[in-house]
């Protein structure tokens, strides 16, 4: 694995437009950790309601209190999400511009990640709606941000598996 310099991390992070995708990666996961921590306060009671556009189908404060929300390892899921959406961004924002040549299992990793997060997602909102008849907006966001990040990793990875294979058909033995 090529380690990048820091400064040279930092340059690319920030202005590389090979890197735009992936600053997109981090943009949706921050607007998903938003809404996750919105819903972690309620969650937690230091606020008393979630807020919500006046629109029809929408009650978070009875989807985010309900019990499902807290029946994964002893905790509120938004406070679990926060934490899924930061190691999202921790795989978004690893490595420089070369980095599917460089470290190719990275952008597998991020591409595995944001698959099992677009499959929760989904799994999350098909739940709002077949057990409470309703929707959380704080989730519908997060789920959104969600689904807009998957094509934004897919060709980074496609590029990555490339490698990894070539680089596989180096240690077969020959016949």
């Amino acid at each position: 694995m090529k380690r990048v310099e820091p400064t040279q991390l930092s340059r690319e992070l920030r202005t590389s437009p090979k890197l735009r995708r992936r600053r997109q990666v981090v943009g949706l996961s921050l607007i998903a950790s938003a809404s996750m921590g919105v819903i972690a306060l309620y969650q937690t009671g230091l606020i008393k309601h979630l807020p919500e556009p006046p629109l029809p189908k929408m009650d978070a404060d009875r989807v985010d209190a309900s019990a499902e929300a807290y029946s994964r390892f002893a905790t509120p899921d938004a406070i679990l999400g926060l934490g899924s959406y930061a190691a999202t961004m921790g795989l978004a924002a690893m490595g420089g511009e070369d980095r599917a040549r460089d470290m190719p299992l990275v952008p597998l990793a991020l591409a595995a990640k944001v698959t099992f997060d677009v499959a929760n997602a989904v799994r999350l909102t098909v739940d709002q709606w077949t057990k409470f008849r309703a929707f959380c907006f704080w989730c519908l966001i997060a789920a959104t941000a969600t689904f807009a990040m998957a094509p934004l990793v897919v060709g980074e990875a496609i590029e990555a598996a490339s490698i990894v294979g070539r680089r596989s058909d180096l240690h077969r033995p020959t016949k």
